[in-house]
């Protein structure tokens, strides 16, 4: 039997209150249960790794394919491609000056005589004449030297007073300086056409006014007077150069070259670009048709007329640079003058 916590009395089992105090009897703790065994944690398996790859041998190259023969009888098949071995780098030319780096030139034409190279390149839009020489001299018109690099001298021959007199009135150069040396001799940049022509002793030719920039020595230069009236209504001036002899001449354009060659045919041209000329073509100023009048209300006026046996150089049509600078040229020129002011 229990007894009560506060008086000490005899308790019957299962009493909640004591019978001596009155007290109420503390409840008695149930049993706690064992928690069931734990289970053991599983095991953590290490990852696996495959083996790291061997690394392959690289490829053996046995040299390069060999072809074999076609077989007899077989000459219309093509032929297998074979191996052509590089060039080998030419030696320079003793007393030559080293080549000068270009980058961004274009070289568009080459010629050599008497061992004179001229050469033109593309740069910027300009086109720019180099003329080497080894030992030899040119003519070079006065007053287009842009540069020169080597062993190189100027001469100048004194003019007449004859020529001094033409070139005040006509406002064209006598004097032609003639370069000699070893080196290279640049020409001042233009944006009109460079092109040559190749005497061979034969013909005589004429070249329009302010054409010439060049030529080698062994072509002779002169002078060649047109009439007072061509002069005055053709366009031409009253002086043109003339070159003769055997060589190289150098000449500008304003545009690409057409070749009208003449077998008795006339050839008339409204405008002055007629480049040049061989000496045995005939030129002449005549209005465009019988009357003074007509002539007039046709709109056309004076022509320029080529006739007889022989060769005439047109550029009908300037290059773009050329016709960009005729139409904008003069704004240009306007804008440099007012930023000047």
């Amino acid at each position: 039997m229990a007894n009560c916590v506060y008086c000490g009395a005899m308790l019957e089992p299962g009493t909640r209150f004591c019978g001596t105090c009155g007290r109420p009897l503390p409840t008695a703790p149930q049993p706690v249960a064992a928690p069931p065994p734990s289970m053991p944690a599983p095991r953590a398996v290490p990852p696996q790794f495959n083996a790291p790859p061997q690394p392959q041998a690289p490829p053996q190259f046995n040299g390069p394919p060999q072809f074999n023969a076609p077989p007899a009888g077989y000459a219309n098949q093509a032929a297998p491609p074979q191996r052509v071995p590089a060039p080998a780098a030419t030696a320079p030319v003793p007393g030559a000056p080293t080549p000068q780096a270009r980058t961004g030139k274009v070289l568009t034409k080459s010629r050599a005589s008497y061992g004179t190279a001229f050469e033109v390149f593309e740069y910027e839009m300009h086109r720019m004449a180099r003329i080497t020489l080894q030992g030899t001299s040119v003519s070079v018109e006065a007053g287009l030297l842009h540069y020169w690099v080597g062993q190189i001298q100027m001469q100048t021959a004194a003019p007449s007073l004859g020529g001094m007199a033409k070139s005040f009135l006509t406002k064209e150069k006598v004097v032609r300086p003639v370069y000699s040396g070893v080196g290279e001799v640049y020409l001042e940049p233009t944006f009109g056409e460079i092109e040559f022509l190749e005497l061979d002793g034969q013909q005589m030719w004429i070249l329009d006014r302010g054409s010439f920039l060049a030529c080698d020595q062994g072509v002779q230069l002169g002078m060649y007077t047109n009439p007072m009236f061509q002069s005055f209504f053709g366009g031409e001036g009253m002086f043109q150069t003339q070159v003769s002899g055997t060589g190289k001449v150098m000449f500008t354009a304003p545009g690409p070259l057409e070749r009208v060659d003449l077998r008795g045919q006339t050839l008339a041209v409204d405008g002055s670009f007629a480049v040049a000329r061989t000496g045995s073509v005939e030129f002449r100023v005549e209005k465009a048709t019988k009357g003074v009048f007509r002539s007039m209300m046709s709109g056309e006026g004076m022509v320029n007329v080529f006739t007889g046996q022989g060769t005439v150089l047109l550029a009908p049509i300037p290059n773009r640079h050329i016709t960009i600078m005729g139409q904008f040229g003069s704004l240009y020129s306007a804008i440099r003058s007012i930023s000047r002011s």
